[in-house]
């Protein structure tokens, strides 16, 4: 999935001699501290978001290690012409309950760039959003891929906000100077180019035909029989496992359970089908003694 996310700009300066040497590892003609501008960006960090998602702390350092050579543009425009800056070292930084990642960039001075050099120095170029590509969304509450399960992002569980937790980076495609990153629609950007946030559900129902209409109301009615679906054949586990003592209680075998893909619970109702069998054969309700019908007849005799 391509993710947009708001970031900041929070330093400008002059490169220093180590800096330099990063930084001419990405030029073609090797540059003089004179002819480079140098600030850094604090790209993603692992709050949540005004669009109720969080990058997972632990995938901080992969993603910043693929922004390490990544390009700086103006408003997500991905075109030559829009390039402007490029990121020559990034790192991890934590404080308290926070981490986040910290990129440094650099940009030529020339005149062309004049202008945008003087709005960062300015306060006036502050704000930038990211974009990436990161592989996993999960539920914060369950721990299952978000979507497949009943939860919702923004509502409460038993006190807990429901987010989004974005994992297993993918890749990284650039930073970007925006407009006004403090209104909604400018931090996050899904669903279509141009600043504008959209879920696939607004989009075909703003946008599309009546057929894809149609077509996405078909996808929610499968998507709903099919988490009522999973929930029953979790269900069906979790009381098998209770039934043969797997030596864990009802609360512990479903959250266990509940990182299931559907072949791996089927699979483990069949193993514990089978085991219960094995546990309790099943025995007739009235079983017939030899000889009983016999004695039973001749009671009545007369």
């Amino acid at each position: 999935m391509e993710i947009f996310k708001e970031a900041s700009a929070v330093g400008t300066g002059a490169p220093d001699a180590a800096e330099l040497e990063k930084i001419n590892r990405y030029s073609k003609t090797p540059l003089t501290a004179e002819q480079v501008y140098r600030f850094q960006v604090r790209l993603c960090d692992d709050q949540p978001d005004r669009d109720l998602e969080r990058f997972d702390r632990a995938s901080l350092p992969r993603l910043a290690e693929l922004f390490r050579g990544k390009t700086g543009i103006l408003d997500h425009e991905w075109s030559a012409k829009g390039q402007v800056a490029r990121i020559y070292d990034t790192e991890v930084r934590e404080e308290g309950h926070e981490a986040w990642i910290l990129a440094s960039c650099y940009m030529l001075r020339t005149e062309k760039n004049a202008d945008l050099i003087a709005d960062i120095e300015g306060g006036i170029r502050r704000e930038v959003s990211v974009g990436c590509a990161m592989g996993k969304a999960t539920c914060s509450i369950c721990g299952q891929p978000y979507g497949v399960c009943e939860h919702r992002k923004g509502e409460r569980y038993g006190g807990r906000q429901c987010l989004a937790v974005l994992s297993e980076p993918t890749d990284a495609y650039e930073f970007s100077f925006v407009a006004v990153p403090a209104q909604r629609q400018a931090g996050v950007t899904k669903g279509r180019k141009g600043g504008v946030s959209m879920t696939l559900k607004e989009l075909v129902t703003s946008t599309g035909t009546p057929e894809q209409q149609d077509s996405l109301r078909e996808l929610e009615q499968a998507a709903q029989f099919g988490r009522v679906c999973r929930k029953e054949l979790l269900d069906e586990v979790v009381r098998l496992g209770l039934v043969v003592d797997l030596g864990a209680d009802e609360a512990t075998l479903r959250k266990a359970c509940a990182a299931l893909e559907l072949p791996e619970l089927k699979a483990w109702r069949g193993a514990l089908e089978q085991k219960a069998a094995a546990l309790f054969p099943p025995q007739a309700q009235l079983p017939a003694a030899k000889g009983g019908a016999d004695k039973l007849d001749a009671a009545y005799m007369i």
